[in-house]
């Protein structure tokens, strides 16, 4: 039986922990965000390359969750393999889109491709190496997985998938809503301060295609916050206990304190759009993995 003082397979008080620290966050950067930044920003190799490839970790659980589904319906029978194939590759393929989608043009700087003028073969190239990236991460899951409950294994790979997307399309629309100047397009005006915008001071599709008008809020904070999802990973293992789940969760809370500096420290965020990406995926992954989890308890019984 699940236990219901848990939240994502972590007990509630990690939970309210994580809304706490981005409300604090949040309540701060109201009032010192862009003096934050003006201490902190300081664009280096370092963190371009973890710009770039930080969130590969976090792409990983849509194949892992992809594995998850699979694993779960194919315990269900024979007539089942065509879905579970079938959401296999769609989390594979999902870690790989995204991936190319969102840093795939300095890889394929890597591999000397120029639009217009280089080969479509070397276009194609940088694409497999995503593909190669993530191609390990489902036959390694399907491995350690304890398909023993099959339902709670479906339940934790959909929860991921669907938490994932609706939590991308969230912040995509609010990035429209609040239209919110970046640091990084501030700093080449003369007057930084004077076109500086508080998180709340919105003026809804100013941004249209305008990524200097997309900083609240941050979107790679919701790519990293998914790895708040990883205890319910290490919950649905073969050899699970609450000491893995609680160390895969510091794990997490690790990750996107990086990742959160990581975004300040490249003129890409200010403190609030860090704390607001994560709290709105937070509570997105919170809520659909409490439905679905909830539901596979009722099979169960």
């Amino acid at each position: 039986m699940m236990n219901k003082k848990t939240i994502m397979s972590v007990p509630a008080a990690c939970f309210w922990s994580v809304i706490a620290a981005c409300v604090l966050g949040i309540v701060i950067g109201s009032f010192k965000d862009f003096d934050i930044n003006a201490a902190l920003a300081n664009k280096t190799d370092l963190g371009a390359f973890f710009a770039t490839y930080g969130s590969y970790f976090s792409y990983c659980l849509y194949p892992a969750a992809g594995a998850c589904l699979y694993a779960g319906l194919k315990k269900k029978g024979d007539r089942y393999r065509p879905l579970a194939w079938t959401l296999l590759i769609l989390g594979w393929f999902m870690a790989v889109c995204y991936s190319n989608s969102y840093n795939g043009k300095v890889v394929r700087a890597l591999f000397g491709y120029t639009a217009g003028e280089s080969p479509a073969a070397l276009s194609v190239l940088s694409w497999l190496f995503w593909a190669v990236l993530y191609g390990w991460v489902p036959f390694v899951v399907i491995r350690l997985v304890d398909d023993g409950n099959p339902d709670k294994l479906i339940a934790v790979g959909a929860a991921i998938l669907i938490a994932g997307i609706a939590a991308d399309n969230v912040n995509l629309w609010l990035k429209q809503v609040a239209s919110r100047p970046r640091y990084k397009y501030l700093i080449t005006l003369d007057d930084p301060k004077s076109e500086f915008r508080n998180w709340w001071q919105m003026i809804p599709n100013l941004a249209g295609s305008n990524d200097n008008f997309k900083s609240w809020p941050s979107g790679n904070m919701t790519i990293a916050s998914m790895m708040f999802s990883l205890p319910m990973l290490t919950d649905v293992m073969k050899k699970r206990s609450g000491k893995k789940n609680l160390a895969a969760f510091a794990l997490a809370c690790v990750f996107v304190l990086i990742y959160g500096y990581n975004r300040i420290h490249m003129t890409n965020h200010f403190l609030s759009d860090v704390c607001s990406g994560t709290l709105i995926t937070y509570l997105i992954y919170s809520l659909i993995s409490t439905a679905f989890l909830r539901g596979a308890q009722d099979t169960v019984r």
